[in-house]
């Protein structure tokens, strides 16, 4: 670790600029694949290579500026998170676009709170604490690699770049031929019936899952396809054999419309559960980061060091910044609440009471993620499930307010209850997300030697440019592609909407607490096969190295089943490169250790640009349909063929993605 007290340039205006411009790229790219697919990725680790092949044409940069750059960078990127839940609104008919100042006003209270909230947790979390924080530490590694006072041999410098350029190139390509040219298929799916049971053998194609599912690891990946397992070959079979199938409908369609409609229901349960005992296991460490926050926020001796390495914002900036960021949501929440025109007193009750909620709920699980960002990494940390507990919650809580003055005996004010807990809760997954990746940048800021005030305030700045880029690239994204269930324009093609699945897991849960339809049976069913998968994954634990994440189970049980094939497909390529790291350096008597470092680093770099390259041309194709559709054209206007080549375009994106496999493994073993 270098020297605390050598004095460098950290919080300068290049790097601000630089930083925000590589702000725009992460967020969008993270907006588009969290609809797309129902996950965000990690920025901080392509951020902190980008922004150290641009800082090389300045003089004068060093370590600490690159720090600062990638922490700005990486925390817009996380920001994104907001998409989670936000587009409900729209899916649930209640909002008809995303209006620009409401958007950027959650977006950006959302994540200052979460800034503020991670401050006393650095100590608790960060500076005390031996959670491994794997995305940090190896931002940190890259850091230093590029970096030529950190003593790393020159023919390492720009390889990282290479591997994310690399990368970038191949996912977006291969994207392209998909989602432009329709050359290639994003996927295949083999539909089976025994008798009248269904059964459906998925395998997605997206390179971006295959990034992502290399960071997940093989205990995630195991777990995801353990869950696709229990949807399409137990839980789906067993739903459509009890019911009859109309005789003018599909077996695909039959059996999606019993997934969708009641499966997903099962999973949500399971995701609640798993959260929930999450939540449970992470109260120590919360307690802990309360003490902290109040020992900080009263100054209390010791609570500040004066080295430049442990100098958080002080105790006063911390107090008049979250004042003055709840003054704002409220007026957020005033906004929000006005529309509905209620009398004067129950619309400043809901306002407060939705601004105590977020506030509450928000330092509660801000200090949960940051344990399992800790713990398992960013990409890996249950943000869809503290989003199904937010939901929960803060919907139970409008219902008795609601009920208490007697405002549900309509459908107008159940609609505007049941967004008004949606629009809470996306303040809660804000706050939840910028924490979870907040104290993965303080840990590389640890390691490197950063300044903590610094890589807050730059924390700060990116959170206010993401709360500015996430509200029309949204737009951007419902007006080229449209979300299932809501579409900007009839004529569209259902089949190419974003999924968004958490913002559909939202209202199902709201619509269905406040018009007591929710099918709590097959919730149920999910909270009891939660309790087994961790009784399960207890007892593995205690016995074994082995783990089955019950909450990696429960995203597997309820995102489309060609993601969790895809996510496995990477988490596969992660054990077998392990694997045959382990093997070389038997056979070669090389230090396994060090083989394997060089060897994820490589990877895990490559990984990144499949999941950066495959976010932004889809962000750019949006923007190519927009202009299509907005002069009478196409939604398809880059397509070189028809319908008629569907069948060709599977075996394409087959062999397109086992070549892809291929070159991912050989840049791995090359190390």
């Amino acid at each position: 670790m270098r020297d605390s007290a050598t004095p460098l340039k950290e919080l300068t205006l290049r790097g601000i600029i630089l930083g925000a411009i590589i702000t725009v790229v992460f967020t969008a790219s993270n907006v588009y694949l969290g609809l797309k697919v129902g996950m965000t990725f990690a920025s901080s680790i392509p951020a902190a290579v980008i922004s150290m092949a641009a800082l090389r044409a300045f003089q004068g940069s060093n370590i600490l500026e690159n720090n600062i750059i990638q922490t700005q960078a990486s925390s817009a990127g996380a920001l994104s998170a907001i998409i989670f839940v936000l587009p409900a609104l729209l899916m649930m008919g209640y909002w008809q676009g995303f209006p620009l100042i409401e958007t950027a006003m959650i977006c950006a209270c959302g994540g200052v709170l979460g800034v503020m909230f991670s401050v006393p947790l650095r100590q608790a979390l960060v500076v005390k604490s031996e959670l491994p924080y794997p995305e940090g530490v190896a931002a940190a590694e890259i850091l230093r690699a590029g970096n030529p006072d950190e003593h790393e041999p020159n023919s390492s410098k720009g390889q990282g770049f290479i591997d994310i350029v690399l990368g970038a190139c191949v996912a977006g390509l291969f994207s392209l031929m998909t989602n432009g040219f329709k050359l290639a298929a994003d996927g295949i799916s083999t539909w089976r019936s025994v008798g009248s049971a269904i059964f459906q053998l998925p395998m997605g194609f997206s390179f971006a899952l295959v990034g992502a599912g290399y960071l997940v690891g093989i205990t995630g990946g195991i777990a995801m396809l353990l869950g696709v397992f229990l949807s399409w070959g137990v839980a789906v079979p067993w739903l459509t054999m009890l019911q009859p199938r109309p005789e003018d409908v599909t077996i695909s369609s039959f059996a999606t419309a019993i997934w969708v409609s009641q499966v997903r229901l099962i999973g949500a349960g399971m995701i609640a559960i798993a959260a929930l005992w999450t939540l449970i296991t992470l109260i120590k460490p919360m307690m802990e980061g309360i003490r902290v926050s109040l020992s900080v926020l009263k100054g209390a001796s010791g609570s500040q060091s004066l080295a430049r390495t442990d100098t958080d914002l002080s105790p006063k900036a911390i107090l008049r910044i979250t004042l003055l960021t709840v003054i704002l949501l409220i007026a957020t929440f005033y906004s929000f609440v006005s529309q509905a025109e209620l009398p004067p007193i129950t619309a400043w009750t809901l306002v407060l009471i939705g601004t105590a909620i977020s506030f509450l709920l928000g330092f509660m699980v801000a200090a949960a993620c940051g344990y399992m960002a800790g713990l398992v990494g960013s990409s890996a940390s249950p943000i869809s499930g503290i989003a199904v507990i937010s939901i929960l919650s803060v919907s139970l809580v409008f219902i008795g307010l609601g009920q208490a003055q007697g405002m549900l005996d309509n459908e107008q004010n159940v609609k505007f209850f049941t967004a008004l807990a949606i629009f809470c809760s996306s303040v809660v997954v804000a706050i939840a997300a910028i924490s979870n990746d907040n104290l993965q940048d303080l840990k590389t800021g640890w390691l490197v030697s950063a300044t903590p005030w610094k890589q807050q305030v730059a924390l700060i700045i990116g959170c206010l440019i993401g709360a500015i880029v996430i509200p029309p690239v949204l737009e951007l994204l419902y007006n080229a592609y449209g979300f299932i269930g809501s579409m900007p324009r009839a004529d569209m093609d259902a089949s190419q909407a974003l999924v968004a699945p958490q913002a559909t897991l939202m209202i199902t849960i709201a619509q269905g607490l406040f018009a007591h339809t929710l099918e709590w049976s097959y919730i149920l069913i999910g909270v009891a096969a939660g309790i087994i998968a961790i009784i399960i994954d207890a007892l593995l634990a205690r016995s074994t190295h082995l783990r089955l994440p019950p909450l990696a189970i429960a995203m597997g049980l309820y995102l489309p089943p060609s993601i969790a094939t895809a996510i496995f497909v990477g988490a596969l390529i992660s054990w077998f490169i392990k694997s045959r790291n382990r093997a070389n350096a038997a056979r070669s008597n090389t230090d396994y250790k060090k083989l394997l470092e060089n060897s994820e680093r490589q990877g895990t770099l490559f990984a990144s640009g499949l999941i950066v390259g495959e976010s932004l041309i889809g962000v750019v194709l949006a923007m190519v349909i927009v202009a299509s559709v907005g002069t009478g054209g196409s939604d398809a206007p880059l397509a070189l063929v028809g319908s008629e080549f569907a069948e060709t375009a599977k075996y394409i994106g087959l062999v397109s993605l086992v070549a892809m496999c291929l070159l991912f493994i050989k840049r791995s073993l090359r190390a």
